[in-house]
């Protein structure tokens, strides 16, 4: 009897060992992004931005990330097709921001299934950030000069991200993720008038939407930190 339940308990724990996978709780990350405002000005102008990541690992898919993200951001121009009232500005911006991904491995079942193994990396998430803005701006009208266009030359506004893409992820020999390549399109969300510091009154301007701006982002992402067991193969493969 002692025996049966010796090799029992052995066999439950050989069984529990080959079921655990590893992941690292921390991580670090950079990237680089093509940003795009949405504001009040006509055209808005293609820009280049730049961020630096802290990572805790929820688990391998939910990562839950401190971000802090500097860039610029242009529109307008000083031709009516450029804007209509020719206004112009450049905002040269930083951001901190806080936000969390869940990727699809988190709850589907992918294990040797190539096709859900493809869709395990792709995520979906959103957070909240300060942006702060620091702007030149086209102020006074150029059709009249006594009319100088209302707003702010710096200041900081709450910003919402709206966030998709794909993490592609480069294994150890222990099948544990230790490095991320991320490619994603963020959509953010910006409360008052600061991205490109004119508040015009609506009666007069167009000035029925939210501020917004866009970036496509590639970004590298490197784990480390204490180890924790998971409860499926974060690879896809049942050994």
């Amino acid at each position: 009897m002692k025996k049966t339940f010796l090799f029992i308990v052995i066999t439950l724990a050989a069984f529990t060992a080959r079921a655990q996978y590893n992941y690292s709780t921390l991580g670090v990350g950079i990237g680089f992004s093509s940003v795009k405002g949405y504001t009040n000005v006509k055209r808005n102008y293609d820009e280049k931005a730049y961020n630096l990541n802290f990572i805790y690992n929820y688990s391998p898919y939910v990562p839950i990330a401190a971000e802090i993200q500097f860039g610029k951001l242009t529109g307008g121009g000083l031709t009516v097709d450029r804007d209509l009232y020719r206004r112009q500005y450049a905002n040269n911006y930083k951001a901190i921001i806080i936000h969390a991904d869940l990727q699809f491995g988190e709850i589907i079942e992918y294990e040797n299934n190539f096709f859900m193994k493809l869709l395990k990396d792709f995520y979906v998430g959103t957070g909240v950030g300060a942006i702060s803005n620091s702007l030149k701006v086209q102020r006074t009208s150029l059709d009249d000069p006594n009319y100088v266009f209302p707003g702010d030359n710096s200041g900081v506004n709450l910003m919402i991200p709206l966030r998709a893409g794909y993490e592609f992820k480069i294994y150890d020999d222990y099948n544990q993720p230790f490095m991320g390549i991320i490619v994603g399109y963020n959509h953010n969300i910006v409360f008052g008038e600061g991205l490109d510091g004119y508040n015009d009154p609506s009666s007069k301007f167009k000035n029925n939407a939210l501020s917004q701006y866009r970036q496509i982002t590639v970004g590298v992402r490197v784990n480390f930190g204490s180890s924790v067991s998971y409860n499926k193969s974060i690879r896809g493969n049942n050994n």
